[in-house]
């Protein structure tokens, strides 16, 4: 018989505000460190600019607990729920919610949402979108990631022919990254997402993004094989950072990728500044 383990809304309420916080203040390690290669990997000298007051932003925002980017995004979480578990003291989603209020008004950050016909500000960035899936054990796994509209904006979903196969994946990846040019901030990482359905594709492209910086795919050679490929392709556009020219338009390419129909190719493109912003805690 097993066990069932009561959670408060209270504590996930303030882990939600903790990590958003967080998450919109400081910069990851491993972004730190792929910045740190790039600068003396970068060849053009406005590039290694670009690249320098970079990591003199992400200092300045961890130091003063300010946000690295005016765009303190739209949240997004990704929820693992353990089956063992029992939410005590209210509602799990309003519970998300008034944790991204309470961060976002705490913080001082500013409130991107807003209805998408009349224009209106929400007023406290919510509502947040939220992923979750029911996991074994008794524990909640909770990512905050605050998604910038810039970035989000040159994201892209193809539905291509299953003929069109591995080569028809790197095309649309790199003519997505080349097509977006300067606007989502580069050097970018690049999500992608691959098979599924038409909205799973996208999920996975997102997902993709979470991963440590430059870890390559772990259980299939072939998506290892695609990333370094895609990624070599794309910082040959000479887009470089800032949009300002140079060898590093993206730091990586993730990708993830699940079964499909046998008469689909869904592939997803989710781009990322190099803000790539995202904590997690286990509750």
């Amino acid at each position: 018989m097993c066990s069932v383990r009561e959670i408060s809304c209270k504590a996930i309420i303030e882990t939600v505000r903790r990590l958003f916080l967080e998450a919109n203040t400081e910069l990851g390690d491993d972004v730190l460190r792929c910045l740190n290669a790039a600068v003396s990997r970068e060849a053009s000298e406005i590039g290694r600019y670009g690249l320098e007051k970079i990591q003199e932003n992400a200092r300045i925002a961890r130091e003063m607990s300010v946000p690295l980017c005016q765009d303190t995004g739209l949240a997004v979480l990704f929820v693992e729920m353990g089956q063992d578990v029992r939410i005590i003291g209210g509602n799990f989603t309003d519970a998300i919610q008034k944790g991204v209020r309470q961060a976002y008004r705490d913080g001082y950050f500013r409130k991107s949402v807003c209805d998408p016909l009349s224009r209106r500000n929400t007023g406290d960035n919510t509502p947040a979108i939220i992923h979750s899936e029911i996991v074994r054990g008794d524990k909640i796994k909770i990512v905050a990631m605050p998604k910038g509209g810039g970035s989000e904006n040159m994201s892209r979903c193809f539905m291509l022919l299953p003929a069109a196969g591995t080569e028809g994946v790197r095309a649309a990846v790199v003519e997505s990254v080349a097509d977006a040019g300067p606007n989502p901030c580069p050097p970018v990482i690049v999500g992608v997402g691959i098979g599924g359905s038409m909205e799973q594709s996208a999920i996975l492209a997102k997902k993709a993004l979470l991963r440590p910086l430059g870890e390559s795919h772990r259980n299939d050679p072939r998506l290892q094989r695609l990333e370094r490929e895609i990624l070599g392709e794309i910082n040959k556009l000479g887009i470089g950072p800032h949009g300002y020219g140079g060898f590093i338009t993206a730091l990586a390419v993730h990708i993830e990728m699940m079964p499909c129909h046998i008469a689909s190719l869904p592939v997803a493109i989710n781009i990322q500044c190099h803000a790539t912003r995202h904590k997690e805690a286990v509750i």
